[in-house]
């Protein structure tokens, strides 16, 4: 393949793959399955504490993924104060309240009836920390110039999923909240209109008497989800 070189472009050895044995790749797929498969949606969250480092170094595994021009268009504002999670579970449950009311309409409604989900949304205030995940039109570059960002949705989509699977790799649970519509979240988070809230994060122990519908454990097989040619 030839490239043509620019002064922007400046090609590094690739520096840190490490080829692995046949074996050893069939290995390590096989228990990656079985850790992630044991990953399960959660809307009960005990109060108890999470360390802030912990956290923070999920989301340093989240800011590695691919990116549009490694823009990196992803923001996640993560949030502690009680004050701050009250005010979101105030805005999202009247915004649940008339999603729920009729304006999701009934087809979208009976899709929901399986996982038993209503307006309520105490886990808002219970669970230890709320990661509010935004993707930004426009970004400063490392160097503070300021430039458009590309495939934002697809970017930002691949980085909460390296996200997701860094907190349950860490012993956490999650649940992926999509208020409709979410700008209430850029004037509770201090975020320009040109960002946009794509997911609320909740992030925290199970409480102990937590149950997941028994819908929620049905996967597709294989042969379902993919096609080999």
């Amino acid at each position: 393949m030839t490239t043509t070189l620019t002064n922007e472009y400046r090609p590094i050895p690739l520096p840190d793959y490490v080829e692995l044995p046949v074996e050893e790749m069939r290995r390590r797929a096989k228990v990656f399955y079985d850790v992630i498969r044991k990953r399960h949606t959660v809307r009960d969250f005990s109060s108890r504490a999470v360390p802030r480092d912990i956290i923070e170094q999920c989301l340093l595994a989240a800011g590695t993924a691919p990116s549009g021009a490694n823009h990196q268009p992803w923001h996640f504002c993560v949030i502690g104060d009680p004050k701050m999670k009250k005010l979101i579970r105030d805005a999202a449950e009247k915004e649940e309240q008339a999603f729920y009311s009729g304006r999701a309409g009934q087809e979208w409604l009976d899709a929901l009836k399986p996982l038993g989900t209503d307006a309520n949304k105490a886990f808002l205030e219970t669970a230890p920390w709320l990661i509010c995940i935004f993707g930004s039109r426009k970004s400063r570059s490392a160097d503070g110039v300021m430039r458009k960002n590309y495939y934002v949705p697809e970017s930002v989509s691949i980085a909460t999923g390296f996200l997701i699977a860094a907190l349950h790799q860490a012993g956490l649970a999650t649940l992926t909240h999509t208020p409709n519509p979410m700008g209430f979240l850029n004037e509770i988070c201090q975020r320009q209109a040109s960002d946009k809230a794509y997911i609320l994060l909740i992030v925290g122990y199970p409480a102990a008497s937590a149950t997941i519908p028994r819908h929620a454990t049905e996967k597709k097989t294989l042969h379902e989800i993919a096609t080999f040619f």
